[in-house]
């Protein structure tokens, strides 16, 4: 560990903080556009490092996981952030139109953020996200809960230190955006040693903002993160990571850390915020279901547990089924069908075996999804976990890698059914930070105002309808991270929200809304929107390249370059 170069960055960059915080939105503005340059400028070599050290087979449709949750991810974000920077400099609100803005009968103010303009509602036809805000916050005071930040009239500096996360590429640089544009901070991000390879791409791509001595990056081990998150330069804290790393800052590690969590005496006093994973479930509701419906929905949960080998915070992890439901078995076979066809994925992740072992030896139901004498960690499905059974495995520990969970709930009616898994997600599952609903449009309507009720119980910060939670992580203008409340000695999800281009000030959560069938299938049912099966499922055929056109258009937009995502889009 070289303390003397960490020191010399953290110096420098404590001598910047007041001008980076002070500087006019302007030149903010310029350093962004030249950010958005460099980040295009790097886009591929970035996305062949991560696919080569994720061991994805070159020509593989799965590089488009690491075009869109990679370099696509932050150009989208920096083009969201540069709208809102923009009409902050000529005095508007980011606010969206009143049109969008809507109080629920509860009181809660409720935002439309997605689509924004018309290329979204082309290129993601069939999704919507939504901010939910914290009760409290009125429509007639939200003017006043809009980026607090730059409401400051000489806002103090300060030094942020950003723990990088390992697993997709995307998030430490969208987490720097967060802490540089949001926070008002400078910032050293510290990579995490899974993708340390990528620190130097982006450290060329944020060059505008280091050679002003606004951003540095750091590199090492747990020692390293340690000796920056107590440096005495360093003001506040934002990890993507686990639990344990967030312990370990707060109060130590070891037995003695363990005591003062317990005595709630914390080591590291500093503002920490952070986003740490958890056990995310999929409810699907009952309904009558066509056999392409039940394929087409164990494609979308095999795809939400497989994205990125399953090393996803907010991948699926327990599939929560109606017992009641006639279709269950045939759903269930479906998926067992489906996850043993796609492509086996490489376990990347340190750690990633020893955890699918501890799930199966917790679960003896246990079935390895890869076929006998196969050298990678097995895909494994564990059926049938009693829901009573509030100290399962399966419920209170994240698996982090290519296992999936199921359990049933009773429930003689869908309202009945689904109250039951809101207290199940609630009350039983670890963590808040996604959960999806999977629902068709007969049983919605059925349920009328009970299902806006049920989404308004769920105590999570990221809610999914016949969609994915990863889609509210892609969205800008949605907020990422938490369900709001966690203590530091029950930290769970963590706390505080990234993203959140629009710079709201007290969000609760984000609900995004895709569509029950694809099309064309859809038109068919009357559903009239242009949105095909989408590139996060694994199975998509063509996601390379619709990963790597959509980041050539988020660069430079144009219609012109419309016509050839949607052709890929379509083929896969």
């Amino acid at each position: 560990m070289d303390t003397a170069r960490l020191d010399t960055d953290l110096a420098t960059l404590s001598s910047r903080k007041e001008e980076w915080a002070r500087l006019p939105l302007p030149e903010k503005t310029a350093l962004l556009r030249a950010v958005r340059d460099g980040v295009a400028g790097v886009a591929d070599r970035w996305v062949e490092a991560a696919v080569r050290a994720k061991g994805i087979p070159a020509g593989s449709p799965l590089s488009g996981e690491e075009w869109l949750s990679g370099p696509y991810s932050l150009l989208f974000a920096i083009s969201a952030l540069e709208r809102t920077l923009e009409r902050l400099a000529r005095g508007e609100s980011p606010l969206p139109p009143p049109g969008a803005i809507r109080t629920r009968p509860d009181g809660q103010v409720v935002l439309k953020v997605f689509p924004v303009d018309t290329f979204d509602r082309i290129l993601h036809s069939g999704v919507t996200a939504e901010v939910w805000m914290e009760p409290g916050v009125t429509a007639e005071g939200l003017p006043g809960q809009v980026a607090g930040f730059y409401r400051q009239a000489a806002p103090a500096g300060k030094v942020a230190l950003v723990l990088g996360a390992g697993n997709i590429s995307s998030i430490a640089p969208l987490d720097l955006l967060h802490e540089l544009y949001a926070e008002g901070a400078v910032a050293v991000v510290k990579m995490n040693p899974v993708n340390d390879y990528l620190g130097p791409l982006l450290a060329e791509a944020f060059a505008p903002l280091g050679e002003r001595c606004f951003v540095r990056f750091a590199f090492g081990g747990p020692d390293v993160g340690a000796y920056l998150a107590d440096h005495p330069q360093v003001d506040q804290i934002h990890i993507t990571g686990s639990e344990r790393t967030f312990d370990a800052i707060r109060f130590g590690s070891g037995s003695e850390g363990a005591g003062r969590k317990a005595r709630g005496e914390p080591l590291n006093r500093r503002r920490i915020t952070a986003e740490l994973g958890g056990v995310g479930p999929t409810i699907v509701l009952p309904g009558r279901w066509t056999e392409a419906d039940l394929r087409f929905h164990a494609e979308a949960v095999v795809s939400q547990k497989m994205h990125n080998g399953g090393f996803n915070c907010i991948a699926a992890q327990v599939l929560v089924l109606p017992e009641r439901w006639p279709q269950r078995e045939s759903f269930l076979a479906i998926l067992r069908e489906t996850f043993r066809s796609v492509a086996p994925r490489h376990a990347y992740y340190p750690g990633a075996g020893e955890r699918q072992a501890a799930a199966v030896a917790a679960h003896p139901s246990a079935e390895l999804l890869d076929p006998p004498g196969s050298t990678l960690v097995p895909r494994t499905l564990l059926p049938g976990i009693d829901p009573t059974d509030g100290d399962a495995h399966a419920f209170r520990q994240e698996f982090f890698g290519g296992v999936l969970a199921e359990t049933s709930l009773p429930g003689d009616t869908a309202a009945e059914f689904l109250g039951n898994a809101v207290r199940f997600a609630n009350e039983t599952l670890h963590g808040t930070l996604g959960v999806n609903l999977v629902v068709d449009p007969e049983t919605e309507a059925s349920l009328g105002p009970a299902f806006d009720a049920a989404i308004a119980a769920l105590r999570y910060g990221s809610i999914s309808v016949n969609t994915w939670t990863g889609v509210a992580y892609l969205i800008p203008t949605a907020t990422w991270g938490a369900f709001p409340g966690h203590t530091d000695e029950d930290i769970q999800s963590g706390r505080g929200v990234v993203h959140n281009t629009l710079l709201l000030d007290r969000p609760q959560k984000t609900v995004v809304r895709g569509r029950f069938r694809p099309f064309p299938r859809a038109w068919l049912s009357g559903d009239f929107h242009m949105g095909p099966k989408p590139p996060w499922f694994v199975t998509h055929g063509t996601a390379d390249q619709v990963g790597r056109r959509l980041t050539r258009f988020a660069r430079e937009p144009s219609f012109a370059a419309l016509p050839g995502i949607i052709a890929a889009a379509l083929r896969g």
